[in-house]
């Protein structure tokens, strides 16, 4: 019982920490942007440090200083690693090396501390291995999460990226170009793929080759479709083929994958259906069918 109760309260420590400090964080670039290039109205006024609120003016510096100099503590040999992932994971809340360390220190000390205070009065072995446990599991609380942010952001590139290719075949059947094509559907969506096509649109007008700026996509993805499609565009670019066939045959593959993948998960539905079967609707069904039979068993055949 020790275990679990170790256990459940240093997840939910650690997760309450790390929410906290996300309530806390700045705005990401494009809202900081957005809201740089927002045209005022004149009777507007500006926000000074003394209206902004106690969590603003004290809090959040407090916090972030602190998971500063905590990152201080964690070893940088697995730094390239961790900045791979929160590329990959596309840098939510603006994310860095050094607050990603920072929060795993913080996180290991924080379990820790509930991992002390319920192994108070236990054996040393079991105490020892709690303790160890929680160190663990704070250390890679962050991580985790990442990972999970970085999973979802593939999954919703891969679901974007049919329509995607849709729109930009239209586009350069319509006469624009695919450089054009691109920051056009860069402009008319808001999803992970969309910014990738914009941050590709961007590198190419500040002077990377049409082929670095799509290699450069398939780097912050990590999306087998992805990569797919942008090695024919590549491919098809050195050979001189046209364009708008080639995202028309891409187009035509992805929405047949995506119709094969559909069937596949609702073919796998009925195996996940057994879980909840047989530990929540079986037993309910049992219980309302044998109840009221049960009094009357220990009626008839009372203890000797």
């Amino acid at each position: 019982m020790a275990w679990i109760t170790a256990a459940i309260s240093a997840a939910g420590m650690g997760m309450m920490i790390f929410g906290v400090w996300l309530m806390f964080q700045t705005p990401t670039v494009s809202v900081r942007s957005s809201q740089s290039l927002r045209v005022y109205a004149p009777s507007h006024k500006l926000q000074t440090e003394e209206e902004k609120p106690f969590r603003e003016r004290v809090l959040a510096p407090m916090l972030q200083n602190l998971i500063l100099s905590l990152s201080k503590l964690a070893p940088y040999q697995n730094a390239e690693r961790l900045n791979r992932l929160i590329a990959l994971a596309g840098r939510p809340h603006d994310l860095t090396v050094t607050k990603l360390l920072g929060l795993k220190v913080l996180a290991a000390i924080s379990v820790t501390i509930v991992s002390i205070i319920y192994t108070n009065g236990q054996p040393a072995i079991e105490r020892t291995l709690i303790l160890i446990f929680g160190v663990v599991l704070g250390l890679y609380l962050p991580e985790y999460w990442l990972v999970r942010q970085k999973k979802k952001r593939q999954r919703e590139i891969t679901k974007a990226l049919p329509d995607t290719l849709d729109l930009l075949t239209t586009c350069v059947d319509a006469g624009l170009g695919f450089d054009a094509a691109l920051h056009k559907v860069a402009e008319k969506w808001n999803n992970p793929l969309a910014q990738e096509f914009k941050l590709a649109s961007i590198e190419m007008n500040m002077g990377f080759s049409r082929e670095e700026a799509l290699r450069h996509i398939i780097e912050r993805t990590e999306v087998p479709e992805v990569t797919s499609f942008i090695a024919v565009l590549i491919q098809a670019n050195k050979l001189g083929v046209s364009i708008s066939k080639v995202l028309h045959q891409q187009s035509q593959q992805l929405r047949l994958r995506r119709r094969q993948w559909a069937e596949e998960e609702a073919h796998k539905a009925p195996v996940k259906m057994l879980i909840p079967l047989v530990f929540f609707i079986f037993p309910a069904i049992f219980v309302v069918i044998l109840g009221p039979a049960v009094p009357r068993f220990l009626t008839e055949f009372p203890r000797h």
